[in-house]
């Protein structure tokens, strides 16, 4: 019995460690040092979507991390009803990658990835591998230009396709915050002998 309770605690314990956000987030190679467990490594999660999906590591990371901070339960936050009462989010955008439902199940669908979860930091790379790998095939995009990919994560295919890229100072502005983002850790992973 008392080893029963032991593993239970345990598993509650690295359950915990693995959805914590880490600090240090604009260093990437301090980002895969703190998130280096045999059950959860990220760099070897997001060096997998690299590879299946020819997304450089860096945009990858970037997005995520503009997208959520790394916070795996990331959440848009709620509308306020009479200004103070909380309502309704403003869309289904969750975890990691701030999938909308839809566009999560179109990944599933897609790539057969049945247990995927937004919340699981492996699944969420891949998903923003996967769907910025689809800007490349549907709207031309090269897959090194962390802006044009990133405004085409955000705004949808259609919509960048639609407006040329055209978009909000905010969103451009968030697309160019990616980019500066994507370069910085570039030039992290080199420096620290990960790329």
């Amino acid at each position: 019995m008392k080893r029963i309770v032991f593993l239970v605690a345990l598993v509650a314990v690295l359950a915990g460690c693995a959805s914590k956000a880490p600090t240090h987030t604009n260093n990437v190679c301090a980002v895969f040092d703190q998130k280096d467990g045999f059950f959860n490594n990220w760099e070897k999660s997001a060096k997998k979507a690299e590879s299946r999906y020819g997304i450089p590591m860096p945009i990858i990371m970037a997005t995520m991390n503009t997208e959520s901070g790394y916070k795996h339960n990331a959440r848009p936050p709620r509308k306020k009803l009479f200004g103070f009462i909380p309502w309704k989010r403003r869309s289904s955008a969750y975890g990691y990658s701030q999938a909308l439902d839809g566009t999560w199940e179109h990944y599933i669908r897609a790539t057969g990835n049945r247990g995927a979860k937004r919340t699981n930091f492996a699944d969420a790379a891949d998903f923003i591998g996967w769907y910025h790998s689809q800007s490349v095939r549907l709207n031309g995009i090269n897959p090194n230009n962390a802006y044009a990919l990133y405004l085409n994560y955000y705004m949808g295919h259609s919509a960048y396709a639609r407006t040329g890229g055209r978009a909000s100072s905010a969103i451009l502005s968030a697309a160019e915050r990616t980019d500066q983002m994507a370069r910085r850790y570039d030039q992290q992973l080199r420096r620290c002998g990960r790329r």
